[in-house]
C-alpha cells in the first residue's frame, strides 16, 4: 500500500512503524473473512481492511469524524486478522497508533468520556473494584433486571496457597479484577505448580498490567503501569525467578509487549525486553512439565474457549487443550473456535450490543457438544460468558486442581 503521511503524522513517535505497517498491507481482504465484527455488520469499514484505510486517511491528514472513531471503536482487537494475514501485517499496533491520534483530533461526547474515565478509575484498582462489586451484589435485589444481570455472581472462595518451599521460583501477576471475580484461580495455579516442584513468590508492589489504560487510549498511563511492574518484579528477577506467570491471557499478551512498547525508553528498554522474554502463560509452564506426577483423576466433559489473547496474540492455540487431554479430560469439538466471544477487555461495556451478539454465537458453538462445563483462560472471557447464565464457565486451572488427589 502506497502512503503519503502528513507533515504532522511524521512527527508522531511511532510514525515510521505506522508507515511500515501500512505499506505491508496488500489489500487482499483475507482478514475480513475472519473478522467477527465484519461478519455481523457486513460493512467494509467494520473490518480490518477498511479500518486500515481509515487510519491511512487519518495519518495522511484527511478529515476524520466521529464516524471514523466509531468504526475503530468497534474493533475488538482480537487479532484474528493477524493470524489470517498472509503478509504479516501487525494490525493491532497500527490500530493503537491510529486510535491515539484520533483521540487527539476528535472529541468524544461527554457520556463516552465519562464512561471511559470511570472504567480507568475502577478496573485497574482491585480495592475500588472489589468495593463496588460488593455494593452491587448487596443492593442487587433492588435493581432493575437489566442492571442486575450484569453483576457477576459470587465466585468460589479461594483455598489456601502453599508457602514457598521449592528451589524453583516464579512470580505471578495477581491481576485487577480476577481477585474479586475468580479469587480461586491464582490459588489453584499456585497449588498445581507446587505439586510440580515450583513455588510462587509474591510481588505485592506489582499492579495492573496497564492494558486497560492503554486500550482506552490513555497510553502513557498504561506504560507508566508497565514501568511500575518492571520495578516491582526486578529484585525477584535478579534473585533468580525463572518466569513471570500469567493466569489471565489478556494480561500475558500485554506484558509480553512491554519490550516492544518501551523499546525507545533508555531507562527501561533492556529490562522491559527481559520481562517480556520471561513472561509465560500458565499453560506454557505446565506443558513443559511431567504431568504424570500430578496423578489427576480427570474425566469431565469440557468445552474449551480459547481466548483471542491466547490463540491470536500469544500464538498458543491448542496448548491448553493439549494439557487437558494429557490429564484425561474429554474435550468437545467447538465450531468456529477462532472467533471472539465479545469480551475483549472493556469492549463488553463500551460496545454492549455487539458484545452480546458475539457472546450468543460463541455460547451456541461451545454448547454444541453438550459439555458439563466450559473452561477458558482469561478472566474477562470467563465473566462475560458466564454472565449469560447458561453453561457454567470456569478457569481451566481450577478444573485441573479439582481433579488432583
Amino acid at each position: 500500500m502506497q502512503t503519503n503521511l502528513s507533515e504532522h503524522a511524521r512527527t508522531l513517535p511511532r510514525a515510521d512503524e505506522a508507515e511500515s505497517i501500512l505499506r505491508s498491507c496488500v489489500h487482499c481482504g483475507f482478514c475480513n473473512a475472519t473478522c467477527p465484527t465484519y461478519q455481523i455488520l457486513g460493512n467494509e469499514l467494520d473490518g480490518p481492511r477498511g479500518r486500515i484505510y481509515l487510519i491511512k486517511q487519518l495519518l495522511e491528514g484527511e478529515p476524520v469524524t466521529a464516524k471514523t472513531q466509531l468504526h475503530l471503536d468497534r474493533c475488538l482487537t482480537c487479532r484474528n486478522c493477524e493470524t489470517t494475514c498472509p503478509s504479516g501485517v501487525t494490525y493491532h499496533a497500527l490500530l493503537d497508533i491510529g486510535r491515539a491520534e484520533l483521540e487527539r483530533r476528535v472529541e468524544r461526547p461527554a457520556s463516552e468520556r465519562l464512561l471511559r474515565e470511570g472504567l480507568r478509575r475502577v478496573i485497574p484498582h482491585p480495592a475500588v473494584f472489589d468495593a463496588l462489586l460488593k455494593t452491587g451484589r448487596a443492593v442487587s435485589p433492588f435493581l432493575p433486571d437489566a442492571i442486575r444481570r450484569k453483576i457477576p455472581k459470587r465466585a468460589i472462595a479461594p483455598k489456601a496457597r502453599p508457602a514457598p518451599r521449592h528451589a524453583r521460583r516464579v512470580l505471578m501477576l495477581e491481576g485487577c479484577v480476577q481477585p474479586s471475580l475468580s479469587p480461586n484461580t491464582n490459588a489453584a495455579a499456585a497449588r498445581v505448580l507446587d505439586r510440580l516442584g515450583i513455588s510462587v513468590s509474591g510481588a505485592p508492589q506489582a499492579g495492573c498490567c496497564g492494558a486497560t489504560d492503554y486500550h482506552l487510549n490513555a497510553q502513557e498511563a498504561g506504560l507508566a503501569r508497565a514501568r511500575r511492574n518492571i520495578d516491582a518484579w526486578w529484585p525477584a528477577v535478579e534473585a533468580g525467578a525463572e518466569a513471570i506467570v500469567q493466569t489471565a491471557s489478556g494480561c500475558g499478551a500485554f506484558v509480553k509487549e512491554y519490550g516492544h512498547l518501551l523499546r525507545d525508553d533508555p531507562a527501561y528498554a533492556a529490562r522491559a525486553e527481559r520481562i517480556s522474554a520471561m513472561t509465560r502463560d500458565l499453560v506454557e509452564v505446565l506443558a513443559a512439565e511431567p504431568l504424570d506426577a500430578l496423578r489427576a483423576a480427570a474425566g469431565r466433559r469440557i468445552a474449551f474457549h480459547c481466548p483471542c489473547t491466547l490463540q491470536h496474540a500469544q500464538k498458543l492455540g491448542g496448548a491448553v487443550e493439549g494439557v487437558l487431554q494429557r490429564l484425561g479430560f474429554d474435550l468437545t469439538s467447538v465450531p468456529d473456535a477462532h472467533l471472539c466471544c465479545g469480551s475483549a477487555g472493556t469492549y463488553s461495556i463500551t460496545q454492549p450490543a455487539l458484545a452480546e451478539s458475539l457472546r450468543k454465537n460463541k455460547l451456541d458453538a461451545l454448547e454444541s457438544g453438550r459439555p458439563e462445563v466450559i473452561a477458558t483462560a482469561n478472566i474477562g472471557c470467563q465473566t462475560h460468558l458466564d454472565g449469560a447464565g447458561r453453561t457454567a464457565v470456569r478457569h481451566w486451572i481450577e478444573l485441573v486442581e479439582e481433579a488432583l488427589p
